[in-house]
């Protein structure tokens, strides 16, 4: 087999097989090496330590029991595994579309209760065969729907709902129901009541996250406090002082129970379902193209991506767990352990197979305070306000959909907040390209390049003509606002223009709308004394222009190769009519 060496991950250089296309499995094992066995299996502890308490945290925020966050765990890694196109993406339980599943499922069922459980396990289900559908359909690009900003602003508006859920469970308090300024209020009028043992419990767990992570990065932080509040619980008997535990949970495997697939239930977990599937594969995909950039670690399918999480969700309803997706965080921990390939997250499938039918009676006294310490901080890590501090210098546009996503999650709700802004974003797309931004071009001094007088006001101009470069395509939607700017332009210019060259480089692609439009304006301006003349216009473009009459309009004559050949020809042109103009007054003195 040929292959290429980048970085310490061989690389394919003939196109794979089917087989490897539906198992990229195939491509990497039989290229593995003795050397990385030891880094991987090293790995898979490390993610097996942080995933075990993270994802009975998690389960917190999804609102089912902490043995349904060990139930996730096993068959989302192996399926992974096998399909996904990432040699180090880690799959499992994650924060910001656990919350998500809570409020999709929360207003069909009472939190608590065996029927939001089973239903959690069937939007799990439900969503799996999205990702299986989408990327059957090769959708992957559904993920550029959500911008950036609007991203980062759902993730910090999370970071604010998902603390504020946990603080009474933080505090050992009861909770309350509403948005966030709701539950805000709620904690602020019963913290005067809580209990001292469980607050203890619950802000030294959180010190001791925040300290082991900046000061010990490399520790698992949520094992080991996860450990020691278990321990110190116990010899301290705090849980007769107020400190709520986990409880029994019960040991060995879960049972393969097919969930409630009724079709009413189905339509209903059916929005939810798929604003996890977006927002999960965009935060998936971000995490896996990360991981491929600092380690070479081979290209990332898209389209594969969504085939991969498809029987990672559906297994994991299948064996009473709840969604997955690819977390970022966890394959950092993964990747600073000293991953090299999957089989890290075998090793670490393997260990909470072993922790499921051994170990889960050692986690009987593990205090609820502390498991909600794990989910603050987690949270707190995902916070950026820095981010949000250069979007406000660098768009404040961008930066006011951000804001708005912000605020809409903690006063509508977070699918709410969410929905605003893809659909601000979709609006800003839709203004800004019907809206292209034209500029007058001058030339540089001494160069062969042609610039925005706006941005150059050393480019140099020329009497009569005018250079006009529109900002994008033209359609039926831009064309007006193209054409309102042209005629502004030239009402401008002085002294009075007689030519427009119009330099096409920027101009993709023309519709027949457009062709119509500019056609009329070109006969107007021509009416005026004003001809027209082209550059840079492309192939496909220029066809359409002959299509809809524009060449003929103007002269075959008048699209040139380059801005400098259009104005050279205007020049020489104005150079005759100036010779004709002479001649003519010496014929008659």
């Amino acid at each position: 087999m040929t292959s290429t060496m980048t970085g310490s991950i061989p690389v394919e250089a003939r196109p794979p097989s089917i087989a490897q296309r539906l198992f990229p499995v195939l491509g990497w094992l039989p290229a593995y090496r003795r050397a990385w066995l030891l880094p991987d299996v090293m790995a898979g502890l490390a993610v097996w330590a942080v995933m075990v308490p993270e994802a009975m945290a998690y389960a917190g925020i999804v609102g089912v029991p902490p043995i349904m966050g060990l139930y996730t765990i096993v068959p989302p890694l192996i399926a992974y595994a096998l399909l996904g196109t990432s040699r180090l993406l880690v799959v499992g339980p994650d924060t910001a579309t656990g919350l998500i599943s809570a409020l999709t499922v929360g207003a069909i069922a009472a939190q608590g209760t065996a029927d939001f459980n089973t239903l959690t396990s069937a939007l799990a289900i439900l969503i799996g065969g999205f990702f299986l559908l989408f990327g059957a359909l090769r959708m992957g690009w559904v993920a550029a729907f959500i911008p950036t900003p609007v991203m980062r602003g759902f993730i910090e508006g999370l970071v604010c709902v998902t603390i504020i859920g946990q603080v009474p469970h933080l505090l050992g308090i009861e909770g309350a129901s509403g948005n966030f300024f709701a539950k805000l209020w709620f904690v602020l009028q019963h913290v005067s009541g809580a209990w001292l043992a469980p607050v203890l419990t619950g802000l030294l767990s959180l010190i001791a996250m925040l300290s082991l992570r900046r000061l010990a990065p490399r520790l698992p932080a949520a094992l080991v406090v996860a450990i020691t509040a278990t321990v110190l619980v116990g010899l301290f008997d705090a849980e007769a002082a107020g400190v709520s535990v986990v409880g029994d949970l019960p040991s060995g495997l879960p049972h393969l129970v097919l969930p409630n697939l009724d079709p009413a239930v189905l339509r209903d977990l059916a929005p939810g379902a798929l604003a996890i599937v977006l927002v999960g594969y965009a935060e998936a995909l971000g995490g896996a193209k990360a991981a491929a950039m600092q380690s070479s670690g081979g290209d990332i399918d898209p389209n594969q991506e969504l085939v991969a999480h498809g029987p990672a969700n559906i297994l994991s309803g299948l064996f009473g767990g709840f969604l997955v997706v690819g977390s970022l965080s966890k394959t950092s921990v993964a990747m600073a352990a000293g991953a090299r390939t999957q089989l890290a997250n075998l090793v670490a499938a393997a260990l909470c197979f072993l922790t499921l039918v051994l170990l889960t009676p050692l986690f009987r006294g593990m205090p609820h305070p502390a498991l909600a310490a794990i989910v603050v901080a987690a949270m707190l890590h995902l916070s950026k306000p820095r981010y949000l501090r250069e979007l406000f210098a660098r768009s404040r546009w961008e930066f006011a959909i951000a804001a708005i996503v912000v605020g809409g999650e903690l006063t509508l709700g977070v699918l709410q907040g969410v929905a605003l802004g893809v659909a601000l974003s979709l609006l800003l797309l839709v203004y800004q390209t019907s809206h292209p931004e034209g500029a007058v071009l001058g030339q540089l001094p001494g160069e062969e390049a042609y610039r925005d007088v706006r941005l150059h006001p050393e480019a140099l101009i020329f009497p009569e003509l005018l250079i006009w470069r529109p900002g994008g395509d033209m359609f039926f939607a831009s064309i007006g606002h193209l054409a309102e700017q042209l005629k502004a332009a030239l009402a401008a210019s002085h002294p009075p223009v007689k030519q427009v060259l119009l330099d096409a480089e920027s101009v993709n692609r023309i519709d027949i709308s457009a062709c119509d439009a500019l056609l009329d304006l070109i006969r107007e301006l021509q009416s005026r004394g004003i001809s027209f003349a082209f550059a840079r216009v492309r192939d496909q473009v220029r066809e359409r222009m002959r299509l809809g009459g524009i060449e003929a309009a103007t002269g075959s004559i008048n699209f040139h190769e380059r801005v400098t050949d259009g104005v050279r020809a205007w020049r020489q042109r104005e150079s005759l009519d100036d010779a004709s103009v002479g001649q003519a007054h010496q014929s008659h003195p």
